[in-house]
């Protein structure tokens, strides 16, 4: 039977062909690349400007331009509002053209920028905020969780703190997405190990006075205060524990997103001892010595876990885009799942269905003044985490796009 190529069958095939094209290279003749970001408020430390800058390292180290077309990095304060983040990213997607945005501190926000960059067809990244539900309810198939998450922390910290017989808990939580995500993570695992949770205060983001949330805790007799906040609201807390006379001897305090930036800021003295669990350290080995020192050069302070995963995940984009002779979103995607992560952030990393980026996660105790030996000798590795084990398996994923066996 002949095929028989009407018009309207002509126009249709020569639009396929158009759009096929059209997918084909670089749009716009420019890479963009939208760094969101808390750039002044309480997570600045961990993400900040050492994000930013930590995403222009990685352009700089790829050469600038990914298939001959130049790499530009776009900058915004998102002031940990998922209002104002919504409205910069529909203006960054719509306007100012940008392909992928990255960092995305704050899970609140963060969750509001995936939910647009999918409505857009853009690529987000996220590595500032640990929610589960990004790779859960609300994963989509343009988004990534690349640096760390609430499960892993609570699979790490919880379950080393719980086996030395820490088994009952107070939560000091940050009333937000990122702390009720935090402590219903570490609950579960407190639960299925037999421990049990006396209490937990909740407290406004970026709370200044902790005096009421240590007294409670201290009152409930709970060896372990889990701190289910983050950035200064963990520096805070953990300087009014100490202020208020939390006795080791009979309560230890377990931060559960903390990062180097916050030990630095309450100094050895305060948080010697404390068990947490770290997506990267800067001076586990050779590799992540040098490009650490390379990032403190230009920042005067040591990288989190948040800004190195911010290079590396920068990285694998470009290499994706590279590959895929394209920026377009499903093309870079379907490269980023299938590529491996290999750099001195993660090895074999792989992204699964679901967005989540497995790699190992490190169990650390922070040291004693009298064994920190130079600046920013500030962690014990007490051991490695296999990816396998720290992050939620596909088995107990609600996201949507995992295919159920």
């Amino acid at each position: 039977m002949k095929h028989i190529r009407t018009p309207l069958a002509a126009a249709l095939a020569g639009l396929l062909f158009s759009m096929g094209v059209q997918a084909q290279g670089i749009s716009d003749d420019v890479v963009r690349i939208g760094v969101m970001t808390d750039m002044g408020g309480a997570l600045s430390d961990l993400s900040g400007k050492g994000s930013a800058m930590a995403v222009r390292m990685a352009v700089e180290d790829f050469g600038g331009k990914v298939l001959g077309k130049p790499v530009e990095v776009l900058e915004v304060d998102h002031q940990n509002k998922p209002d104002v983040a919504s409205n910069r990213a529909r203006e960054w997607f719509d306007v100012q053209k940008v392909d992928m945005v990255t960092d995305l501190t704050n899970s609140a926000a963060a969750l509001a920028v995936i939910d647009i960059a999918r409505q857009k067809n853009r690529i987000a990244i996220v590595n500032g905020a640990g929610a589960t539900r990004i790779t859960n309810e609300n994963c989509t198939p343009n988004s990534i969780q690349y640096a760390w998450d609430t499960y892993a922390m609570a699979n790490g910290t919880a379950k080393a703190i719980i086996k030395k017989g820490g088994n009952t808990w107070y939560f000091l939580t940050a009333d937000y997405a990122f702390g009720h995500q935090s402590e219903r993570d570490v609950t579960d695992v407190i639960n299925s190990s037999g421990g049990k949770v006396i209490g937990s205060s909740r407290h406004p983001f970026n709370a200044s006075d902790f005096s009421s949330f240590i007294l409670s805790a201290k009152a409930s007799g709970a060896k372990i205060i889990g701190l289910a906040n983050g950035g200064s609201d963990t520096i805070n807390a953990v300087k009014s524990a100490q202020e208020f006379g939390i006795d080791p001897a009979k309560q230890n305090l377990a931060g559960l997103a903390v990062f180097i930036t916050d030990i630095h800021g309450m100094g050895l003295k305060a948080a010697q001892g404390l068990q947490l669990t770290e997506a990267f350290y800067w001076d586990l080995n050779e590799q992540t010595r040098q490009w650490s020192r390379r990032y403190f050069d230009r920042m005067k302070k040591m990288p989190t876990a948040i800004q190195a995963a911010n290079y590396s995940s920068t990285l694998h984009y470009l290499r994706s885009v590279k590959e895929a002779g394209t920026d377009a979103a499903p093309a870079v995607m379907a490269k980023m799942k299938s590529l491996k992560v290999n750099d001195f952030f993660a090895k074999n990393g792989t992204i699964r269905e679901d967005g989540r980026m497995v790699h190992d996660m490190y169990l650390v105790q922070v040291k004693t003044p009298a064994e920190s030996k130079y600046p920013w000798d500030y962690y014990k590795v007490l051991a490695t985490i296999p990816g396998d084990e720290a992050f939620q398996p596909l088995s107990k994923s609600t996201c949507p796009l995992v295919t159920k066996k």
